[in-house]
């Protein structure tokens, strides 16, 4: 087995035409902002290219001065700019703004059960008491980044607490996979499809909280069997081209960017040392998927729970989004992160 190889210069290369890409899309404050704007804030963190804080935080500023929508549990994603705004300018409102939506989530954000989010897209009841992958991007893993960031262990426990709850309700424990969402009312995984967005939110967030704790705290072990577990089914899953389907077990299901874009970042996040050659079919797979003015292309449109595979496989993947630009940039910035992995960087 060879080592994944790859060149830094190439990887910084389309970190950046991705990110101008996304600074020409034009987004509301919600989660498909939340997630691009993560993955601009991610490739600041690795090229310390103030173009985009100083991007970032102008739109941010006018935002602000036409007022924030309603709270909800998607929008939350918005908060992990926020984060990264603070640390890079030190202007106190971009905390503020984070501990606006951690409050939210803490004190009025609807749950069930043991303090399970509900999956909300609006100020209202959406989905009564289910539970899906997307709010361990959205709400978990930005509570857990903020509660590590200001030392507040009421935010960091909360947040695990997400973890172990969606790992119960969603991981297949026969396949390792995650479902798409729990129905706590009807005791099912409504359709019970194994969607590949929905993995990549739990394999991504699970790789990224499992580097933040320590073996000393008891969810370290769990998150890093959970995720295990997970990504030794996903690497015999992967296509020929490197990719994950939209339909992870459905072979006529078609090759999905974002999902495989998520679920190769946590590959090299937890870097097994037998994955180096899925690894390397993943960065093949994902770079054909970029055209040259940064556009990220087959990703799929926003997914509701839907009735049936089919359904799943007819969600139309033509259009430019925001999810798979942040999540393609959340990969390529792991190539730079984990050095380690890949030898050439």
């Amino acid at each position: 087995m060879r080592k994944f190889e790859c060149n830094e210069n190439e990887v910084k290369e389309l970190i950046d035409r991705v990110v101008r890409r996304t600074m020409n899309m034009d987004f509301t404050w919600n989660w498909s902002c939340g997630v691009a704007y993560y993955g601009i804030c991610k490739a600041w963190e690795v090229t310390g290219n103030q173009e985009y804080i100083d991007f970032l935080v102008k739109w941010v500023d006018e935002y602000l001065e036409l007022g924030l929508p309603p709270m909800m549990v998607n929008a939350c994603a918005m908060g992990h700019t926020m984060l990264t705004l603070y640390e890079a300018t030190d202007d106190s409102k971009y905390l503020d703004l984070a501990l606006l939506k951690a409050e939210y989530l803490r004190k009025d954000a609807i749950r069930f059960g043991s303090g399970v989010f509900q999956h909300t897209v609006s100020s209202k009841n959406d989905f009564p008491e289910q539970a899906w992958a997307d709010t361990l991007f959205m709400a978990a893993y930005f509570l857990l980044r903020l509660g590590f960031k200001i030392d507040n262990k009421a935010y960091i426990e909360d947040a695990l607490n997400q973890f172990y709850w969606h790992e119960e309700y969603l991981q297949d424990t026969k396949t390792n996979l995650f479902y798409h969402a729990w129905d706590n009312v009807r005791q099912d995984h409504l359709s019970a499809i194994y969607w590949g967005r929905a993995n990549a939110w739990a394999a991504y967030t699970m790789a990224q909280a499992y580097k933040m704790l320590n073996p000393f705290m008891p969810m370290w072990m769990q998150i890093g069997g959970a995720l295990g577990d997970q990504l030794s089914a996903l690497v015999r899953l992967q296509s020929e081209n490197g990719l994950w389907r939209t339909v992870l077990t459905d072979e006529t299901s078609y090759e999905e960017t974002s999902a495989s874009a998520g679920i190769a970042a946590a590959l090299t996040t937890y870097a097994h040392p037998l994955h180096q050659n899925y690894m390397a079919k993943a960065y093949e797979g994902i770079l054909a998927n970029i055209d040259e003015d940064g556009s990220v292309r087959n990703v799929s449109a926003g997914t509701a729970v839907m009735y049936s595979v089919d359904d799943y496989k007819v969600i139309s993947k033509k259009r430019v989004q925001g999810w798979g630009q942040g999540l393609t940039l959340a990969y390529l910035v792991a190539l730079l992160q984990n050095r380690e992995v890949v030898s050439k960087i």
